[in-house]
């Protein structure tokens, strides 16, 4: 079987499976998605807010579907998947956006707390795709989608938790993209930066360090459509791939600068990339 040029055009016909749907990135993704005339699966925790999100989808795509699920029930997401796919006869594009933060030192880390960031923004995808992914190939199209971070490229001060996650999405993306090459699969891997979402209020977690500007939801949602459709792997939102290059070529260097980020006394002038 030969890979396909280019992306996943996404239109009418077109169906996309979409985790973390009812608010941020994903909410704003879903309404793009379904005013292009895609239908539109969503899955989020909170039945209340995907409800919204689902009324506002079918105004222009009446066939979407929700599913109320906690990814972090791995049983629970590698069914949905399946259920989406039966209901609407296949998946064009599966996009893993749902993620949650732990920021915190990492001396005062809880095991099980790294365990169910790991489940949620790692292994929940991983679940979903490998479910999907015989379908796919049997019918010889698909696109998947995993919504990573720059903090999956860099380590980030008091984000181990979440880094080793997200660490963990950008090598499985890219190592299945090498395993895929030659089908009509097409891997796409996307690293927000500082996103305008409520991941940076959430409760049980540390004040955030990052405290500059942010880019808002709907400008990140229509960089990942633009990621589907293009023939590019990685896609940086807003474009911050320079650091996560200059990290490579001096690790020592920015291990040594993130860490005096946290003694500065004006941590407002810090620039941590964060999602």
């Amino acid at each position: 079987m030969s890979a396909e040029p280019g992306g996943e055009i996404v239109g009418r016909g077109t169906r996309v499976l979409l985790t973390g749907a009812s608010s941020g990135i994903g909410e704003a993704l879903a309404l793009l998605l379904a005013g292009r005339g895609a239908t539109v699966g969503l899955v989020a925790r909170r039945k209340d807010r995907l409800d919204l999100v689902l009324a506002a989808c079918r105004d222009h795509a009446p066939d979407s579907r929700a599913w109320v699920a906690d990814l972090a029930d791995l049983d629970r997401a590698e069914a949905v998947a399946l259920e989406a796919w039966d209901t609407f006869g296949h998946i064009d594009v599966l996009v893993s956006n749902a993620g949650i933060p732990k920021r915190r030192h990492v001396t005062r880390l809880g095991a099980d707390e790294v365990a169910h960031v790991v489940r949620v923004n790692f292994e929940a995808p991983v679940r979903m795709t490998l479910a999907l992914l015989p379908r796919m190939l049997e019918r010889g199209r698909g696109t998947i989608v995993n919504v990573a971070s720059v903090a999956g490229r860099l380590g980030v001060l008091h984000e181990a938790a979440y880094c080793a996650s997200k660490f963990a999405l950008c090598g499985w993306s890219e190592a299945m993209a090498i395993d895929l090459a030659g089908t009509a699969i097409r891997i796409r891997l996307v690293n927000p930066g500082p996103i305008d979402t409520e991941i940076w209020s959430l409760p049980d977690n540390e004040d955030p360090i990052y405290e500059g500007p942010k880019v808002p939801a709907s400008e990140c949602a229509q960089g990942i459509l633009d990621a589907i459709e293009s023939a590019t792997f990685e896609h940086y939102l807003p474009d911050l791939k320079a650091i996560v290059e200059g990290k490579t070529a001096a690790i020592d260097q920015f291990i040594a600068g993130s860490a005096a980020m946290e003694r500065a006394p004006d941590r407002a002038s810090a620039r941590v990339a964060r999602p």
